[in-house]
């Protein structure tokens, strides 16, 4: 896709006019019936058409008997029908003038030789037609700008957030999407199940994401990349505006005979991915927990300048084993201007001699937890020395529960540098301090590793910024 054709693709996708839904149904908890629900619970103002051959209406809605009796001009249509049915509905689709479509279906090239053929029937009509298609054995796409969704899975309304994915699996438009909208604390702005791209693939939808006002960051979940070359065109421009970060799949010999069972992909070989990778500017992550962390963080939070980081720890084993990851992970762990050392020597017991990363416990017996933790977060971001900042909150009833309002002042007051909070504690007062912190702009991990990992990814998407302008 080039120039004006593909913007007006994308658009129909992301900002569709009007949808039809082909195999809409009114029974409970089918695809064609949840798919009519999560687009209404998202609010969506166009045109929505029913397509079932037994007619009639749905919650009131008038339910056409066929694609062909369709009105003109519709944008995209949605298709819940069997996989046997999809290369007759493309046709259909293409000569009725709607020209994309989500095929949700699965039983193609992932299944058996069967599937295959049957894949290889459907890239045929989609040439024949002109139809774009998105899939098939996908969940679909959400669009929270478009107030759009051609999910089948459950989702309700869906909360808009600055980052987007792009994810070879049907879970992230359904199961993942539904573990950020009830464990975490930010939303998206796009999200998009690629299933087996038989047609529109990543560097179609990267690059619409690179141009996406409403995109800051990205994040993908690939198992193959299906045009290498383009991808790394591709992802060479749009990283050095926005953050582009890859969780590869696939990357193990029982990985990539994994992914050929769940999309029919032939993963490429992880090492040889490696350098072209980073040549393009994406950050590698390597768990699929940190699409969450990542994303966390990138939506609250800007980018760090660097990799100098301070911590407060109410432990000295934390500050001796997170010193080490640090080190591991590509961080640095600065002095700190004397100004700093001086300001938070003057809180502590004459014993403890302060430094980064800060020592905080004897601090806190002496001040109450708000004023050590608080002054001495505020010293460390004022420091020049300093890109970000990890707090290790200890939280039991025993040692106390402070009021969370001081950080999340602080983190108003230092907006150029990323605060993370990590707990060590009672669980249920590491939970709520969480659910207190993170609707007010301060990114929680429940791990203490987790905060220091996710900076050093986006420590390497900042220097990627620099180092392809």
């Amino acid at each position: 896709m080039k120039g004006a054709a593909a913007a007006e693709t994308m658009r129909r996708f992301f900002e569709p006019r009007s949808v039809a839904v082909i195999g809409a149904s009114a029974a409970a908890g089918k695809p064609g019936r949840v798919v009519v629900q999560n687009i209404l619970a998202n609010g969506f103002a166009g045109e929505l058409f029913l397509v079932n051959p037994r007619g009639g209406e749905i919650d009131g809605r008038r339910v056409h008997a066929s694609i062909e009796a369709l009105p003109d001009g519709i944008d995209q249509a949605i298709v819940t029908l069997p996989a046997a049915q999809a290369p007759t509905t493309v046709r259909a689709l293409g000569a009725r003038g709607i020209r994309a479509a989500v095929l949700a279906a699965s039983g193609f090239a992932e299944a058996d030789q069967l599937g295959e053929a049957l894949q290889a029937e459907l890239l045929a009509a989609i040439r024949e037609s002109g139809v774009r298609v998105l899939g098939p054995n996908t969940t679909g796409h959400v669009s929270v700008p478009g107030a759009f969704t051609s999910s089948f899975f459950p989702l309700g309304r869906v909360p808009r957030g600055s980052v987007s994915y792009v994810a070879q699996t049907g879970n992230f438009c359904g199961i993942s999407l539904r573990h950020i909208m009830s464990a975490e604390h930010f939303g998206v702005a796009r999200s998009v199940g690629l299933g087996n791209k038989v047609d529109l693939d990543e560097s179609d939808v990267l690059e619409y994401l690179g141009g996406d006002a409403a995109t800051r960051a990205i994040l993908l979940y690939l198992e193959s990349i299906k045009e290498p070359r383009r991808f790394l065109r591709v992802a060479r421009r749009v990283s050095r505006e926005k953050p582009v970060v890859l969780l590869k799949g696939g990357v193990s010999d029982a990985g990539a005979a994994a992914a050929v069972a769940h999309t029919g992909a032939l993963a490429a070989d992880g090492r040889v991915v490696d350098g072209a990778l980073e040549q393009a500017g994406v950050a590698r992550i390597h768990r699929y927990s940190q699409l969450f962390h990542v994303a966390k963080a990138l939506d609250a939070m800007p980018l760090p300048r660097g990799n100098r980081v301070a911590f407060l720890s109410p432990s000295g084993a934390f500050t001796v084993c997170l010193t080490d990851l640090c080190r591991t992970l590509g961080l640095e762990v600065p002095a700190l201007a004397e100004a700093t050392r001086a300001r938070l020597q003057a809180l502590a017991p004459p014993f403890i001699r302060m430094r980064n990363p800060v020592d905080i416990f004897g601090s806190v017996a002496l001040h109450g937890y708000e004023r050590a933790y608080g002054d001495a977060l505020d010293a460390v971001l004022g420091d020049p020395n300093v890109d970000a900042a990890v707090v290790i909150m200890m939280l039991t009833s025993e040692t106390g529960v402070p009021r969370h309002d001081f950080l999340v002042d602080l983190v108003r007051r230092h907006p150029a540098k990323p605060v993370y909070a990590t707990f060590m504690g009672a669980h249920e007062h590491d939970v709520a301090a969480k659910a207190y912190l993170e609707p007010r702009g301060v990114p929680c991990f429940m791990l203490v590793e987790e905060p220091f990992e996710v900076l050093a990814v986006l420590a390497r998407c900042r220097a990627n910024l620099g180092r392809l302008r």
